[in-house]
């Protein structure tokens, strides 16, 4: 009788769960870790939603276990968004009434809010949303307390703040992919040390990293040649463009964050220094790095920054959509490259005038 999410359901497990309970979102880690829960005091059945018709489930969800000892036997349906759509009706009914010798669980891609099954599911039993993404109740703030403390004491460990930040910038918003390097970033420590962003840049980012962090140097310097160069080096070691483009952006956006608020308080008539608003940007871990992002921004000057942002956004959307495919997701990074060059800038102003 509830919508809740995955990370509020994980942190605080409920002290009963539902009959029917509807299990959607893209984050199969997080579908995954709720299956688990939702499964953990009784038997489980599973069935594959493509192939799987009602009448198979029909006598399987008025069966009790005779084993359970209190706990009620979970019906599991994977990947099930084609078995809803072929046996909606028949779903629908089941739906409509309350109780079940067993509890129904639902796997989905994805449940619109406007059918008949979410409405059921919501007023009547429970629907978990795993999206990593996309969401108030998966806003980065709330992420970043997800994986500092759910995910970090599945491994009996500790993150501070920027390690978590820094792990999100490096390896993207996948919960599966992040909670594989807390694990590793676990093995080097005792436990319940705390993690710190330093040991995330030397054991996630590796070599990759400091070779990202020469592209990222070399754009900010206007040298695409050499950002080229390091590039290829990067995606010769097999890995996806797509892989690669957060980590490019990590320094790329606060220096993109860092010209809008220039611009923000230039409009408010506010007088503030640079390098105050690079800290307030996030560039906060002391003066190297404030002065050797004033450095960067002086050099790729203002008309080049003020892109970073909204080409950075373009990249990241056409990597997950048109530019998706093997070769067009190179060519994708490696134009974006050129433009961020202060040579390519230069042109691109100089060509819309």
């Amino acid at each position: 009788m509830t919508l809740i999410h995955a990370f509020e359901l994980l942190e605080n497990p409920p002290e009963k769960v539902a009959d029917a309970i509807g299990v959607f979102g893209s984050d199969t880690t997080l579908r995954t870790w709720v299956f688990q829960l939702l499964s953990s005091d009784g038997d489980v059945s599973q069935f594959d939603g493509d192939t799987t018709s009602w009448f198979d489930l029909r006598d399987e969800l008025a069966t009790a276990s005779l084993f359970d000892f209190g706990g009620k036997r979970t019906i599991l349906v994977r990947n099930a968004d084609k078995f809803v759509s072929e046996f909606r009706t028949q779903i629908e009914d089941y739906l409509a009434i309350s109780g079940g010798a067993s509890r129904f669980v639902l796997d989905l891609d994805s449940l619109a809010a406007n059918t008949r099954v979410y409405k059921l599911l919501l007023k009547q039993h429970s629907l978990v949303d795993c999206r990593a993404t996309g969401s108030k109740e998966s806003s980065p703030a709330k992420r970043r307390s997800f994986l500092m403390g759910y995910v970090a004491a599945r491994h009996r460990a500790r993150l501070t703040q920027g390690a978590t930040d820094s792990l999100v910038e490096l390896i993207g918003e996948d919960i599966g992919m992040l909670d594989t390097e807390i694990a590793k970033l676990a093995l080097y420590c005792e436990p319940n040390q705390t993690i710190g962003e330093d040991l995330v840049k030397e054991v996630v980012a590796g070599w990759q990293g400091q070779t990202v962090w020469q592209i990222t140097d070399a754009i900010a310097a206007g040298d695409a040649a050499e950002a080229l160069r390091q590039l290829d080096k990067l995606m010769g070691a097999g890995k996806p463009p797509i892989a690669f483009l957060p980590q490019i952006a990590w320094s790329l956006r606060r220096l993109g964050m860092t010209t809008s608020a220039v611009e923000h308080f230039e409009r408010s008539g506010m007088k503030r220094t640079l390098d105050e608003n690079l800290k307030y940007a996030g560039f906060n871990r002391g003066p190297s790095e404030v002065q050797k992002a004033n450095q960067q921004l002086q050099r790729m000057g203002r008309p080049a920054a003020k892109q970073l942002l909204p080409w950075l956004l373009d990249a990241d959307l056409r990597l997950k959509g048109t530019h998706s495919n093997h070769g067009r997701d190179r060519f994708l990074l490696e134009n974006l490259v050129v433009r961020l060059s202060k040579d390519a800038t230069k042109e691109t102003v100089q060509a819309s005038r």
